[in-house]
């Protein structure tokens, strides 16, 4: 990890607001936590143990299975909500076709209500979380097909 992406990091955490944030790449984790003194970090290095032959193989059937699908993950850390309002319908639904650009649902972060938006055209396929429910960064949302 560059100095650049921890940088990144910290104004990530400063523009909205958070007191902690983790983050996991290429089997390097790296947290940032505020204090009332500054900065605190902590780095671990996390190498990824070997996964037996059996789990290796049922792991790739898995990914032929679903190389048409793209998983759509929190951006931030926050409340996960289906619709704008609780007197309205979701944004989507299961079995659904989205377009680049279309609003799949808002994460509450520090009182603000954050769209988030399709990236990808195809298929809401499943949705992972409940409305109303916490979710942590990188969390898995929604799976989509995409066409």
């Amino acid at each position: 990890m560059y100095i650049k992406e921890i940088k990144d990091m910290i104004n990530l955490m400063n523009e909205n607001g958070l007191a902690e944030l983790e983050i996991e790449k290429d089997g390097m984790r790296i947290r940032l936590k505020k204090s009332l003194s500054g900065f605190e970090k902590a780095v671990e290095f996390a190498p990824q143990p070997a996964a037996p032959q059996h789990a290796q193989e049922a792991k790739s059937a898995d990914k032929i299975e679903k190389k048409n699908t793209i998983e759509i993950k929190a951006p931030m850390v926050g409340t996960f909500y289906r619709s704008p309002s609780p007197e309205m319908l979701p944004y989507v639904n299961i079995g659904d076709h989205i377009d680049i650009g279309q609003v799949l649902c808002v994460i509450e972060a520090m009182k603000l209500m954050n769209e988030i938006k399709s990236e990808i055209k195809g298929r809401i396929i499943d949705i992972h979380t409940e409305n109303a429910e916490p979710v942590e960064f990188g969390q898995v949302l929604f799976v989509i097909e995409t066409s």
